[in-house]
């Protein structure tokens, strides 16, 4: 489990084209510092499988449907990713509760440039609109944010000057895919709500 505080800025070292897959390095000495082949590690929201690691770079595996559902297929060499190692158990819980599975691809429709901070407005696919609310909790590209405002087809963010600084999301232009996951326990309540009433204390 991730919580969608960035931890590094890292970038797309080497990409690698295989049959139905696809193959990163990528370089990130904090998040590689102890990481052992197996462990998980966010790249922009979405939850990578270290394959290989050393000198502060890891290989990860992305199959095809990963490539599909998300924006890695648009990751070259150079590009800029968030980093992020799954939340220890005595950790910080800074952030709301982020599987690094995500549910759909935005896109930044505009920035709205501020004195102490930046407005982003963002696309939002319909089937996830109803997981979005004013004020609620939001994984762009990794990044655990506030919801400011939610609507039908779009959403924004505000973004303080760090956020803009020590993540993707300073850089992304207007047109540029993220990837966007909705807080997990909507989607729990709305599975819940939709149970069947009938069951009670364990029979139908």
């Amino acid at each position: 489990m991730f919580t969608g505080i960035v931890e590094e800025l890292g970038e797309i070292a080497a990409v690698e084209m295989l049959d139905d897959a696809c193959r990163f390095r990528v370089r990130g000495p904090v998040v590689t510092e102890g990481a052992q082949h197996g462990d998980s590690i966010a790249v922009n929201g979405v939850c990578l499988t270290v394959v290989e690691h050393g000198d502060g770079a890891f290989t990860a595996d992305v199959m095809a449907e990963t490539l599909k559902r998300s924006s890695l297929g648009d990751l070259a060499v150079g590009s800029r990713v968030n980093l992020e190692r799954p939340m220890v158990a005595d950790g910080r819980f800074g952030g709301h509760i982020v599987q690094g599975h995500v549910d759909g691809v935005g896109t930044v429709v505009e920035r709205t440039p501020s004195e102490h901070w930046e407005i982003v407005k963002i696309s939002l696919p319909a089937e996830l609109s109803r997981y979005v609310v004013e004020k609620g909790s939001i994984t762009v590209d990794g990044v655990s944010l506030t919801v400011v405002e939610a609507a039908a087809d779009y959403f924004t963010i505000s973004l303080i000057p760090t956020t803009l600084a020590l993540t993707t999301l300073g850089i992304k232009q207007p047109g540029d895919p993220v990837n966007l996951e909705v807080d997990v326990i909507a989607k729990y309540v709305e599975r819940l709500l939709g149970a069947d009433r009938s069951f009670n204390g364990g029979t139908k």
